[in-house]
């Protein structure tokens, strides 16, 4: 087990097509805070020693005058860039494909820079203090090439009222460990139920099923691994399907079933929020708001 104090990668780099703006740096605290800069606070409280940021090369200077001057002598900071041709093995990329590979693409990215135990996240979800801790005290006492863990989310908690969301379902043994992680690409909230549909039909969640946020805890193996798992995705999608995607959750359940991994599922009580669509930000604030009037934050994180 590493000594390391444990990093938090920060995936950035989407483009956040359904919002329609660059959501990662707009504003949604009450003195400008943008939603990941309530993570990074929490994941300093929590022991966490270094922030790598997974951006757009393209998007560097305006993301790094956001945040720098707020968190220069807080935590280490550190920025890898995900674009089309990294990791391609000199694979020709179609002209028409502008949409990063994913979020596991983006996080072997970070194979040059993770030398630790790490955890990462999205950075337009809100994923609560809880959830942190609980993720800092797994990567300091149990991670270990091979022993990995995902945050298991209510899914009642992590709906949205204004369109479909995509959240890995996740199926756990009873050691509590994952034994499967099924990505349900859009799930809609209809009279207080979670629907999703499966081919041509609709299927009921229930509330209580635990859900994936994006929120896992890894060793560097784990990204070294998935580079193999990369090159066959790219020979079954490349030529084929311009919206294709390398997803964590499905890379954590590939290598879970090669037998390469167990995955601990570590239920956490926060509530999520995000913002998906552009009408979520208003809830957003105002959830926001909440929690600083009843003192859980700060009114100026960084003051």
């Amino acid at each position: 087990m590493s000594q390391l104090k444990p990093a938090l990668v920060i995936l950035a780099a989407g483009m956040a097509s359904r919002y329609g703006g660059n959501k990662q740096t707009e504003s949604f605290g009450p003195s400008g805070e943008t939603i990941m800069e309530y993570s990074i606070y929490d994941a300093i409280k929590a022991g966490f020693g270094k922030v790598i940021f997974i951006i757009r090369e393209e998007f560097a200077e305006a993301f790094r005058a956001a945040i720098e001057p707020k968190l220069s002598g807080k935590i280490e900071l550190e920025y890898v860039y995900q674009s089309p041709e990294k990791f391609s093995g000199g694979r020709s990329i179609p002209a028409g494909r502008v949409k990063p590979f994913g979020t596991q693409h983006a996080l072997l990215c970070t194979r040059d820079v993770i030398d630790g135990p790490f955890a990462v996240i999205n950075a337009d979800d809100f994923y609560g203090y809880e959830s942190f801790k609980l993720a800092y005290d797994f990567l300091t006492t149990e991670a270990a090439d091979g022993k990995y863990a995902s945050m298991g989310y209510l899914l009642k908690n992590t709906l949205s009222d204004n369109g479909s969301v995509t959240r890995g379902e996740i199926s756990v043994d009873d050691d509590g460990n994952v034994s499967g992680i099924i990505e349900r690409k859009e799930i809609y909230k209809v009279d207080g139920k979670a629907i999703t549909t499966e081919g041509d039909s609709e299927k009921e969640l229930p509330l209580d099923t635990k859900v994936s946020m994006n929120f896992f805890c890894f060793m560097p193996e784990f990204v070294k691994w998935s580079e193999g798992e990369y090159s066959k995705f790219l020979d079954k999608h490349l030529e084929t399907d311009m919206k294709a995607e390398f997803l964590i959750p499905e890379v954590a359940d590939l290598c879970i079933k090669a037998g390469k991994a167990e995955l601990k599922m570590i239920p956490t009580p926060a509530k999520w929020f995000g913002v998906t669509f552009r009408e979520d930000a208003a809830v957003v604030r105002e959830e926001l708001q909440k929690l600083v009037d009843e003192g859980v934050y700060p009114a100026n994180l960084w003051a």
